[in-house]
């Protein structure tokens, strides 16, 4: 070992034994002593050239600094600042870094955000999720569409939200004709019909929804059935789920009165448990409230891609529309309006119904305990639902409901060559007349338009192009045009 510095270290000699012209010298301040021939000793080597002791930091684990208890010498933050702010910045820093405005035309999630969810106008149909190409809107916790990711612009999610781009009424003329616009649509027939099997004491009405899912599955013309479930957590409060047998759409016959974001649910892979062969095969029924059928249908018209949701959106082959005015938030209804107002125990309810203008509540015994005016629970209404003129679900395959039939009877309404086809292969294990009321059927649709033409504030024109723009919105309800650019 020699005295001399380590060769190959700054400040060291080379082979040849000259001086190496790397060394930094007196003023550079980085704390190596320089050496009397004018080079420098690392601090981590001594005078004869070897490594002195090391101590290491063992890293954290599962933790990361804390930015507020860290002192401000020790912590990583913009220069002169002495707090760092942990916030996410809004949207408009995109327009401040780049100095280029949004073009009108542009559509974020953050326009639908604003000119429904937080107007309180969703209908939590899940139309937004399902549309989304880059899966970049989830569900919240109470049940509303909330950007998870990254929002790129495309403008699906504006353009097929019922309450929002989607023109629906032009909708009902595209999939249905002319006739769905003036009347109550002009459907290829109707029956009051019931089911005779013992299960239909738990099923709403007639129990024809459940009966038709249980003849397409037994016929393999259908995978499963996306239908409404009871939540084991909340009593009351409907979940999505995909019924694959006949037994499970009997144990979840009837109906609940919130919705279940069921166009958000199509991403198949999460039901793959669920279904036999491959899920681009696959085939299913949806059944649900007339605006989540004018979704799927819409979805189900453009060559788009729907990011997760694609299969599922291309999946659904039979639509079955639920005669509706309107749906109900869960926490208004049931915790509001039933248990603190009413004093209602949700274990004790065994059904609900709306029907001829009343909302019933019955326990398990079948004895009724709520039978009042539906209107005097408008306060837990979907505020979105007053503009919908849609209660016979024009755009479905087969619409069910209770008005126009007599009591334990559903009213069927078949309007596609689909339809008829599910309608045949259930009817011989039914007992079904003509409707028996086609004037209820048609007044409660007039009704509803009417009420639809006082709420909606736009025009409402079935000959008008499918999709509005959000500008045209912007004139009609006066909500912000670029509510990104100003910290939304």
């Amino acid at each position: 070992m020699t005295d001399d510095p380590l060769p190959g270290v700054p400040g060291g000699r080379d082979e040849s034994g000259g001086a190496d012209d790397g060394g930094c010298g007196d003023a550079c301040g980085c704390g190596r002593e320089t050496a009397t021939d004018g080079g420098s000793t690392p601090t981590n080597v001594d005078e004869h050239g070897q490594l002195r002791d090391v101590e290491f930091t063992q890293p954290a684990r599962e933790a990361s600094q804390d930015v507020y208890e860290t002192p401000p010498d020790q912590r990583v933050q913009r220069p002169g600042e002495e707090h760092l702010e942990l916030d996410t910045p809004s949207y408009e820093i995109r327009s401040r870094m780049s100095d280029i405005e949004t073009p009108d035309e542009k559509t974020w999630f953050m326009e639908l955000d604003d000119a429904v969810i937080d107007d309180g106008r969703c209908i939590q149909c899940g139309t937004c999720v399902a549309s989304c190409p880059s899966d970049s809107i989830g569900v919240d916790e109470n049940g509303l569409p909330e950007l998870v990711k990254m929002c790129t612009g495309c403008s699906l999610c504006w353009d097929f939200c019922p309450r929002g781009g989607l023109r629906y009424e032009r909708q009902w003329k595209i999939t249905g004709g002319d006739d769905n616009v003036s009347g109550a649509g002009d459907p290829i027939t109707e029956f009051s019909a019931k089911v005779e099997d013992d299960w239909r004491e738990n099923a709403q009405d007639g129990g024809l929804v459940t009966s038709v899912l249980c003849h397409l599955l037994e016929a393999g013309e259908i995978d499963g059935a996306l239908i409404a479930t009871e939540s084991d957590e909340d009593p009351w409060k409907a979940e999505a789920f995909l019924a694959t047998s006949p037994e499970e759409c009997i144990e979840n016959a009837g109906s609940i009165y919130t919705q279940t974001m069921a166009l958000g649910n199509l991403d198949l892979q999460q039901w793959d448990h669920k279904i036999d062969g491959p899920i681009e095969d696959a085939s299913l029924a949806l059944v649900g409230t007339p605006c989540e059928i004018e979704g799927i249908r819409a979805l189900q018209d453009f060559e788009w891609e729907y990011g997760s949701h694609e299969e599922g959106v291309r999946a659904i082959d039979y639509a079955i529309a639920l005669m509706c005015t309107k749906n109900f938030n869960y926490e208004r209804l049931m915790g509001e309006q039933l248990v603190e107002q009413r004093d209602i125990d949700l274990d004790d309810v065994g059904k609900m119904d709306v029907l001829d203008g009343k909302l019933m509540v019955y326990d398990h015994g079948g004895e009724l305990i709520v039978d009042e005016d539906v209107e005097n629970f408008h306060d837990a209404a979907l505020k979105g639902c007053d503009e919908c003129a849609d209660f016979t679900g024009y755009c479905a395959d087969l619409t069910v409901g209770s008005v126009g039939s007599s009591d334990e009877y559903s009213s069927v309404i078949v309007r596609t060559e689909t339809g008829l086809d599910a309608w045949n292969l259930t009817k011989d294990d039914l007992d079904y007349h003509d409707l028996e009321d086609r004037s209820a059927v048609g007044g409660l649709q007039s009704w509803d338009k009417k009420k639809a033409f006082d709420a909606l504030e736009r025009p409402f024109d079935p000959d008008a192009p499918r999709f509005i723009e959000y500008t045209e919105h912007v004139e009609h309800y006066g909500t912000t045009l670029n509510p990104h650019d100003e910290g939304h």
